[in-house]
């Protein structure tokens, strides 16, 4: 199989690859990210993940505009609902650029992390597959987290404290935010 992998970021890449790798698909990395803030942040994360890329023999492609205006026209007034809405934005790209390309799937590294909304991302990636007639790949990569983690320390790559998102990084280093999100999971 010829698959196009979305990549949120470098270590959230390389368990992903790694599994993919061992099941003989070809893998191909797309880098489309307009969530990511501040600026800084995403040049930060396109460093790492070109030089993963170099390390691990990775072809990837790289969309390297910084798209927060596109995001932020999406997501204002609407942020309860941001990551499905973010999901869709990226999962959509990487569709459009996998069929482009002739790849016969397109999957995402967002699956690796235990923090994503995996039910969302399936049904979006569906949704979208069927739009664009490309397979949407889905394999559950949150087994890898920790080893994911470890190669990324040992091959030194940048790892990111966020997301990526305003939302996200707020929701990260904002106390008063965190409690006030901690309390409501209680009720809810």
């Amino acid at each position: 199989m010829n698959l196009l992998l979305h990549v949120c970021c470098a270590p959230c890449t390389i368990y992903p690859l790694s599994r993919l790798r061992k099941q003989d698909i070809k893998v191909t990395g797309y880098f489309y990210n307009p969530n990511i803030h501040p600026y800084k942040e995403f040049r930060r994360r396109l460093a790492s993940l070109r030089d993963f890329a170099d390390k691990s023999n990775f072809k990837i492609e790289l969309e390297t505009e910084y798209g927060l205006t596109e995001y932020l026209q999406q997501i204002v007034f609407h942020e309860k609902k941001r990551c499905p809405i973010c999901y869709t934005m990226r999962l959509e790209q990487t569709a459009q650029h996998g069929v482009k390309i002739g790849a016969e799937a397109f999957s995402t590294t967002l699956l690796y992390s235990k923090y994503q909304n995996h039910k969302s991302i399936i049904d979006i990636g569906k949704t979208i597959a069927k739009k664009y007639g490309i397979e949407f790949y889905y394999e559950d990569f949150r087994e890898g987290w920790q080893e994911g983690i470890d190669k990324s320390i040992a091959m030194d790559l940048y790892r990111q404290p966020y997301c990526g998102c305003i939302y996200s990084e707020q929701e990260r280093y904002d106390k008063k935010l965190q409690k006030k999100l901690k309390a409501q999971s209680k009720i809810d």
